[in-house]
């Protein structure tokens, strides 16, 4: 059987579930990428707030328990030179570590991220002959890293099998609602949304 190893940019899937506005049940979508062959592990990588509040800790419990290696760095605030305030976190490196020295422990990496900076890391697995699907939404998939992988999968096809029943979040599409600067966004982005977020 093949050996998958999962793969979660946190930051970058809620901000594809608030574009969707649906949400995701990350027990489902461990059943579901399990279905691909053993599943070996599954990393979910997330940004918290200090001190971290009892919603995060819950949901990072949560995860805990459903089987997820989790992987945290505390969000940081930075201000612009126009006073705005940003909290931002990057676990990038923490990605791309664990890709590749558990790389010899898995068969196919499933890399739920649209953010092109991961492009050479795929590469660098499939030149050791690992297969690489990435699964996020086209409107968020760099098309560096689509070219990249292997397969590709649209959580708009996956969405019975993954998506959290009656409970939904603030749809992006609506008029209005669109966060600034992304009116003319192409269909592809060379990077995944910087917006923060706490998951």
């Amino acid at each position: 059987m093949e050996r998958i190893a999962l793969f979660i940019d946190g930051a970058n899937v809620y901000a594809a579930a608030k574009r969707l506005g649906w949400n995701f049940d990350h027990r489902k979508i461990l059943e579901h990428f399990a279905g691909y062959g053993v599943l070996y592990n599954a990393f979910y990588y997330t940004a918290v707030p200090l001190p971290m509040d009892d919603k995060q800790k819950r949901f990072i419990d949560a995860l805990t328990y459903m089987g997820y290696t989790v992987r945290t760095r505390p969000l940081r605030e930075n201000t612009d030179e126009h006073g705005d305030t940003h909290r931002r976190a990057s676990l990038d490196i923490e990605i791309v570590t664990d890709l590749l020295t558990t790389s010899e422990r898995f068969d196919t990496a499933v890399l739920l991220t649209g953010d092109g900076d991961f492009e050479r890391p795929v590469e660098v697995l499939r030149a050791r002959g690992k297969r690489v699907v990435v699964a996020s939404i086209p409107e968020m998939t760099s098309y560096e890293l689509r070219n990249a992988a292997d397969g590709y999968v649209d959580f708009k096809d996956i969405r019975e099998q993954v998506e959290r029943p009656g409970y939904r979040l603030p749809s992006e599409g609506g008029r209005g609602s669109e966060p600034r600067g992304t009116e003319t966004r192409p269909f592809y982005t060379s990077a995944a949304l910087t917006d923060a977020d706490d998951r």
